[in-house]
């Protein structure tokens, strides 16, 4: 297993919130063929059902002068590196939970209601679906792990 960075924090959509940013959260309970514990998207499109982002889709944005709050991109978990250098298919292990990327997280005009650019600015670095491979407990601060 190699280390490949850590969880930054953790963001869950739950059916009383709606719209973006999403709200914080102490933790994530993954549940397989299932989704996030509480979370609005649970038990939808098990290939979407959990969102990643790397705070450089963040600093993208940041260095055009958009500067966001964290949550605001949709994810549920943000970490510290940039995700989109793993291919589709990688599978992320965090503690015991283990998530697995499905697909690239296509540019959703959602984000125009922070600025009208963002949209095509993060073209290709929105974030990355997953599925759940293993159930687990996520939070801040864990260590990220793909199999190498």
């Amino acid at each position: 297993m190699i280390n490949i960075g850590k969880v930054l924090d953790t963001f869950s959509a739950t059916k009383e919130s709606s719209g973006l940013p999403r709200p914080k959260v102490e933790n994530l309970n993954l549940i397989k063929d299932y989704g996030i514990e509480n979370d609005k998207f649970a038990g939808k499109k098990l290939e979407q059902t959990v969102m990643i982002v790397g705070v450089e889709s963040y600093e993208i944005a940041k260095d055009k002068g958009i500067d966001l709050e964290f949550g605001c991109l949709g994810e549920n978990i943000l970490l510290d590196f940039d995700p989109h250098t793993l291919k589709v298919g990688t599978n992320l292990i965090i503690g015991d939970a283990i998530i697995q990327i499905t697909q690239v997280c296509t540019v959703c005009n959602h984000l125009a209601v922070f600025d009208e650019s963002l949209p095509l600015l993060l073209k290709g670095h929105r974030g990355l679906y997953c599925r759940i491979v293993d159930n687990g407990i996520v939070s801040k601060d864990m260590i990220v792990k793909i199999e190498g």
